[in-house]
């Protein structure tokens, strides 16, 4: 009875972070699948290499039609959204310096200004067409 209380044990030890894990991959996966499938038209999303959209129609259960610029449409599979863009407010922030940080930060800035009046832009490199 002894000798099987420690094989027990480092089962035990190596099975319980795989079942934990396999457990928050599934529910991440429903998470994923419950935002693609809520997508409505004017949404901000992100696709998975990437690119950011406007969602046009979102009609149809296994394609997605995505504005990418104004007026250039594509299509793509709803699988491909990777997440969906909420657009930060600056009402939301709250600003919590007090009025003698805001005035030495004024000061910082102007003499930044000041130093930066010297500064000399090279003009841009011309490249020859070929």
């Amino acid at each position: 009875m002894d000798g099987l209380i420690l094989p027990l044990l480092l089962m035990l030890v190596v099975a319980l972070p795989l079942i934990l894990s396999t457990r928050k991959q599934k529910k991440l996966m429903a998470e994923q699948q419950e935002m693609q499938s809520s997508l409505t038209e004017g949404d901000r999303v992100m696709t998975t290499s990437g690119l950011y959209a406007t969602v046009a129609d979102a009609s149809d259960d296994t394609t997605i039609d995505l504005e990418i610029a104004e007026g250039v449409v594509t299509t793509w599979l709803r699988q491909a959204v990777r997440e969906r863009i909420v657009a930060d407010t600056d009402e939301d922030i709250v600003d919590t310096e007090t009025s003698a940080d805001a005035d030495s930060a004024q000061e910082e800035l102007v003499g930044a200004e000041k130093s930066d009046e010297g500064a000399q832009v090279a003009p841009p490199i011309e490249q020859s067409k070929k």
